[in-house]
Formats: structure tokens, C-alpha cells, sequence
């Protein structure tokens, strides 16, 4: 986390005041960005003294109480960080303070072994700079010339060959990959003071580096930077970023995943068309009129999450609400496959134990991947946008215009409450049928 959201961590639950304390915007920037909407809300949003009392002495989280508060107004920024490991399914909630801390030693050791797999075949990384530029060639021959960083500084190359001879498939791909993870991260979250720094933005490049090593059937896919950019800002040390990052793609892994015929997101985009058909026929027959039935223009929304529709504190309020409503107390276990036989029924203190939405889902048995809260959540955004494109939407790039004037418009919390709505909806109308 930034240095100035570790002194503002300092004053507690005092610290229910201006946002710009925690998440600094570059001056010239300010015109540019979205306003935030999010405001800490005292009895309402999860503050660091409930987030305290909520463990036991020996450190078992009430789970439960933790969601009902941020499901009413979301995270305080002083722990944001250390919230969402618990929501990502990083941790599990009846584990001890014990159990936890030699979990996360393993896990830091683990990324460690990981990184200097990747040190050997590229120096730069772990370096604090990072490179925007080709290290390879696409036969996997080394580029022998003085990489930069997106400040211009030469980087530890030194012109020297990255290679070390290992030119299987895979291998290149990777590291044709890193450039474009440097130019990503080069535009990623600019206008946050926290990016000024190198060394956050290498930080950022070495974790996306890192997964990309150890993902090599998904690799690095344009939009993971801006899932993994409000981690790296979050959670100070690096191995816990990249578990938190990991424990996202377990999420959208899917939807990154790409064929010469096919985009994964597009089962998401397949399902939000069956959505939309079965709350609002009449505006499915107008998208499909327009050419629009295969839902693309929805595409950056569901792979991102919103990122470009919202401000950057107003996306963290809505991962986290949102993460909170999907919450399974399994997931920690799902991840780790450590599962063990869920009961036929669940009764009600266990139930309490789930995110509201992932209650609905786990009482009428639907799939998650197709049921996810996201794709209602771009449903509902349709829905309220329906008379506009009824009206003026004559054909796709009108579609592409009218969405994209949700962007700095967007109230992410009434966005939820919308999506609640049309997935009940939607459940009742499937239940006829």
C-alpha cells in the first residue's frame, strides 16, 4: 500500500474522511478522471476496529458479520488490502493467526522460486525497472541492444542477451509477452501518484511476468493489468500481491482464454444474451436487429470489470461488494482442492456464512461461471439504459455509443441493487418455463 495509506492507517477509525489522503491523483489528472461516488460511511462500511473484533484471540474470523457489513457500504481504505485476501479465497476464515502466517511464508517462498526462475532467463525482472521493449525475436533469438524503461533509464540488461538457450514454445511466447506487459503497465493507472513511482510500476510488471511463467496456457492477456494494478497498490508486499492476483484470475482465468476461433469471455457474453432474452425480449430482438446478439460490446466490461466505467475507488467498491455477495466460504478450499464432501443442505447458520448472491445460487443449484453477479450486473446496466438504445440506437457503433456514456456516470451501488433485481427476475421467469 501507498506510504500515504499507511500514515492514514495510523488514525483508525478517525480516518472516515477525504478519499485524496489514500488514493492520490496527479494534479494535471484530476480534470480527467471519473468522480468517486464511494464515500466511507461510519455504521455502515467495514472499519478497522470491526475488522478487529470480527477474529477470535486465536484468529478465526467471523465471516459472516464481515460480509453483511461490506455488502452495506464496502471496505475502509486502511484495510482494504487485508480484507480482500479473505474475500479472494487467499485465506480461510476458520484458519488461526498461526495457520495463516506459515501459510503466507510458504506462499512468499513459493513466488520467490517462481521469480528467480524468471531472474535466470531475464535479468530485469526483480531488478526494480522494467522494459517496454522486444527482448526476442518470435524464433526466441535474443535481441541484443540496451532495453529501456518507460522513463527512459537503461535497464540491467546492459545489452547483454536475455537467453539462456531455452527456446521451447511456450518459453518465447512468454517472454515475447513481457514488452507488452510493460507497455500495459505504462498506461495503466496513470493518473494515480502512486505510478510515478518506478518501482511501483516494476513492481506490477514483475507480478504479471511471474503469473504469466507459471500460467503458460493463458500467459498474458491486454486487461490483466488492470485487475492486477489495484492489488499492487493494496497490499504492500509483493508475493502477497501476486496470491491476491492469483486467486482473481481463479475467478476470470476463463474469460483470458483465447483460441484462433474463439474468445473465452464469449460463454459470458453467450449467457448474458439468454439473460437479457428471458427478462427484456423486446430489447434482445432489438440488439439482435442491429447486429448486436453476440453482446460484444459488453466484451471490455465483463473482462475488466467495469475499470474504465468507473473511478478507480469506485471500482474497488464495487470488486469488493460484489466479491462479497459471490462470497463461498469454500473457496479457499475449492482453490487449494483441499475440499472435502459439501452436506446435501445447508442449514441456516451455515447459509449466513455465504454472500447473499451466492446464496441464490447455491439454493437453486445454477452454474456460477454463467450465473456470475458481473454479467447481471452488465444486464442491469442494459436495462437501464433500454429507452435510450430502443430510441437512437440505429445500429452497433449507436449501441457502443450510449454505453459508453455510463462511464463517470455510473453509481456502482445502485448498479448492485439493479443486478439483484434482474438475476430475481430472471430466476422467477426461468422457474415458469
Amino acid at each position: 500500500m501507498g506510504n500515504s495509506i499507511i500514515a492514514a492507517c495510523k488514525n483508525g477509525d478517525s480516518s472516515f474522511e477525504d478519499l485524496d489522503s489514500y488514493f492520490p491523483v496527479r494534479p494535471e489528472c484530476r480534470a480527467d478522471v471519473p468522480n468517486t461516488r464511494f464515500r466511507p460511511r461510519a455504521g455502515r462500511t467495514l472499519s478497522e476496529r470491526r475488522w478487529k473484533a470480527a477474529f477470535s484471540q486465536e484468529g478465526y474470523l467471523d465471516i459472516a458479520g464481515v460480509l453483511r457489513r461490506i455488502q452495506q457500504g464496502g471496505i475502509h481504505p486502511s484495510i482494504k488490502g487485508a480484507v480482500w485476501e479473505f474475500l479472494l479465497g487467499c485465506f480461510d476464515p476458520n484458519s488461526t493467526f498461526e495457520e495463516r502466517n506459515e501459510l503466507r511464508q510458504q506462499r512468499r517462498e513459493q513466488y520467490a522460486v517462481w521469480k528467480s526462475e524468471c531472474q535466470k532467463l531475464v535479468p530485469v525482472i526483480g531488478s526494480g525497472k522494467f522494459t517496454t521493449n522486444a527482448i526476442v525475436t518470435d524464433d526466441g533469438q535474443p535481441i541484443e541492444l540496451a532495453n529501456t524503461t518507460s522513463n527512459g533509464q537503461e535497464d540491467t540488461n546492459n545489452g547483454m542477451p536475455v537467453d539462456n538457450g531455452v527456446y521451447e514454445k511456450k518459453v518465447v511466447q512468454w517472454k515475447l509477452n513481457l514488452s507488452q506487459i510493460g507497455l500495459d503497465v505504462v498506461r495503466t493507472d496513470r493518473s494515480l501518484v502512486f505510478y510515478e513511482n518506478q518501482a511501483n510500476q516494476a513492481k506490477l510488471w514483475d507480478v504479471l511476468a511471474v503469473y504469466a511463467w507459471i500460467d503458460k496456457d493463458i500467459g498474458y492477456v491486454q486487461g490483466m493489468t488492470d485487475i492486477c494494478s489495484p492489488i499492487i497498490f493494496l497490499l504492500e508486499n509483493e508475493a502477497d500481491a501476486f496470491w491476491c492476483f492469483e486467486r482473481v484470475m481463479c475467478r476470470l482465468r476463463e474469460n483470458f482464454k483465447s483460441s484462433a476461433n474463439s474468445m473465452g469471455v464469449q460463454s459470458q457474453l453467450r449467457a448474458l444474451a439468454q439473460i437479457v432474452k428471458i427478462v427484456d425480449p423486446k430489447l434482445h430482438r432489438h440488439l439482435e436487429e442491429l447486429d448486436g446478439g453476440e453482446y460484444l460490446f459488453a466484451l471490455r466490461m465483463l473482462m475488466v470489470l467495469f475499470r474504465r466505467e468507473l473511478s478507480f475507488v469506485d471500482a474497488l467498491y464495487l470488486w469488493e461488494v460484489m466479491w462479497a455477495m459471490e462470497y463461498n466460504p469454500n473457496l479457499y478450499s475449492m482453490y487449494d482442492k483441499t475440499l472435502e464432501q459439501l452436506p446435501d443442505k445447508l442449514n441456516d447458520m451455515q447459509l449466513k456464512q455465504y454472500g447473499k448472491f451466492e446464496r441464490r445460487i447455491v439454493r437453486t443449484g445454477a452454474t456460477k461461471q454463467n450465473d456470475a453477479l458481473a454479467i447481471f450486473l452488465v444486464a442491469s446496466v442494459l436495462e437501464t439504459k433500454k429507452k435510450q438504445l430502443m430510441k437512437e440506437a440505429k445500429g452497433l457503433d449507436d449501441v457502443v455509443q450510449i454505453l459508453s456514456e455510463i462511464t463517470g456516470n455510473l453509481d456502482a451501488k445502485k448498479a448492485l441493487n439493479e443486478a439483484l433485481k434482474v438475476h430475481k427476475k430472471y430466476m422467477s421467469k426461468v422457474k415458469k418455463t
